[in-house]
């Protein structure tokens, strides 16, 4: 007589692993090595698009003096021992360059009927010619060329914008503010960016219609 064949169900049981009784815990996740980074760069991000909508306002400074500064800084700074000749020097030079800020924007100029142009100085009567005019070239008596509340609303802001710039320099404060690096490090994290929200809206409230030297009409 055949035997039915068997049907067996095998059973695996898993082999015992040590300290059964206790769970492991899972090692702390180490931090994000990018999140920091992510976070510094979106910032930086947006620094920049914010330095850039305010670059247009180096526009507004008369051409040549902020390259003058840069270029006559880094011999006056010498190898960085900010003596007391660095730091007087420093100082002069920051007076010029602001006091060209401030004056330039004082100037007009027109087109004469020989086809040269004519620079003056803008007074409550009128355009001060610097030079003598030949005859058959008449200086106009616009109203526009007559001393305006304007012109001084532009020559303190370009005077701001230029300090501003100036400030940001490491080599500036470090000479003329030595004990306060940090406190200057602070301040000019956010005095560059307020003078420009400021000398914006200044501007547009005082557009610029001269063409004067080095000053280019808004």
């Amino acid at each position: 007589m055949e035997q039915p064949d068997e049907i067996g169900v095998r059973v695996y049981t898993p082999s015992p692993q040590l300290n059964s009784g206790r769970v492991p815990t899972p090692p702390p996740l180490p931090p994000d090595p990018t999140g920091g980074s992510r976070r510094r760069r979106a910032m930086a991000n947006g620094f920049q698009k914010t330095l850039s909508k305010t670059s247009m306002l180096i526009n507004f400074l008369p051409s040549g003096t902020l390259l003058t500064f840069e270029m006559v800084l880094p011999s006056v700074y010498g190898k960085g021992e900010c003596t007391g000749v660095t730091t007087l020097m420093i100082n002069v030079l920051l007076l010029i360059c602001t006091m060209s800020c401030f004056f330039f924007h004082f100037t007009d100029s027109f087109r004469g009927v020989d086809g040269k142009t004519y620079y003056g100085f803008a007074t409550p009567w009128g355009l001060k010619v610097f030079k003598s005019v030949p005859q058959g070239v008449e200086v106009p008596k616009d109203e526009r060329y007559k001393l305006g509340f304007s012109d001084l609303v532009h020559a303190m802001m370009s005077s701001m914008v230029f300090l501003a710039i100036a400030f940001s320099d490491h080599r500036v404060t470090n000479c003329l503010f030595p004990t306060h690096g940090k406190e200057m490090d602070e301040v000019m994290q956010s005095f560059p960016l307020m003078v420009g929200i400021v000398c914006s809206g200044l501007f547009l409230v005082f557009p610029n219609t001269r063409f004067g030297i080095g000053c280019l009409s808004a």
